[in-house]
């Protein structure tokens, strides 16, 4: 039987933030003979890094968290106080509180305003609501004089600040990145990170960003997650993470002995 997904409900949940989402011995299988198996808790006002070498199960971990992927076994709950429904995981207004920016940018055909104003459209936000805080995200990410542009004509940088400025437009409870800058040149991954800080760590929300950069780790996070193999090895303070790491997987991780 298939995993299944919990939510909280107080007592309509577009009326309530998601304060805590809990995974409890999610269990993931793939053909190759990789398992994803951990529990983790993540809490409202802490942004969390997720790392770890290639195939320690990162994405995966954050596609289930993200309602996008279903574990084999265990559940996923989310919480609100302490109130928590079963959800079949069409919960439209539960999906509408939890978004997911994926390593690259998967754009519409559409011009950048546009892009930005799908998600709001789709809630049926009025025009001027809608123009309103189109602008206001497109000049938070930088990207105002490419409003009018076709969205296919951004570098790769700026369409990674459009995926970004689509996510935040929505104001959703929980932020879920995935690389939000790999393979990008430091220019724009420095401009994602500021973003990152003044916009997205204060927030009070749920933000969990899955990165290979350590440096980005350590300056970005209240708490690095360290996956190995499928399994939470730590969840540690990125200074005590970073300097003293408790597992020795997590030592040859953070020394650079595996990838």
């Amino acid at each position: 039987m298939a995993g299944s997904i919990t939510v909280c409900c107080l007592p309509e949940l577009e009326n309530n933030m998601i304060e805590k989402i809990e995974a409890c011995n999610i269990i993931k299988r793939y053909n190759s003979g990789f398992a994803l198996e951990c529990s983790l808790s993540l809490q409202k006002g802490v942004l969390y890094t997720i790392v770890g070498p290639n195939g320690s199960g990162k994405s995966t971990l954050l596609k289930i968290m993200g309602l996008l992927d279903r574990p084999d076994s265990g559940s996923v709950t989310y919480l609100n106080k302490d109130s928590s429904v079963l959800n079949p995981q069409n919960d439209i207004h539960l999906r509408r509180k939890v978004v997911l920016v994926p390593t690259r940018a998967a754009l519409f055909n559409e011009t950048v305003f546009d892009n930005v104003a799908y998600g709001l459209r789709l809630r049926k936000a009025g025009r001027k609501a809608i123009e309103g805080k189109v602008m206001k995200s497109l000049n938070e990410v930088g990207l105002t004089r490419h409003k009018d542009a076709h969205a296919y004509e951004l570098s790769s940088g700026e369409a990674q600040r459009l995926a970004l400025a689509r996510a935040l437009v929505l104001d959703p409870d929980a932020l879920l990145l995935d690389e939000p800058t790999a393979s990008l040149d430091p220019d724009s991954t420095r401009l994602i990170e500021d973003i990152i800080m003044k916009k997205v760590r204060n927030s009070g929300k749920i933000t969990v960003m899955v990165t290979h950069n350590l440096n980005q780790a350590k300056a970005l996070a209240d708490s690095v997650i360290f996956m190995y193999k499928g399994k939470i090895m730590e969840l540690a303070d990125p200074d005590v993470f970073f300097s003293k790491p408790a597992t020795e997987s997590a030592q040859q991780f953070v020394f650079g002995e595996i990838y």
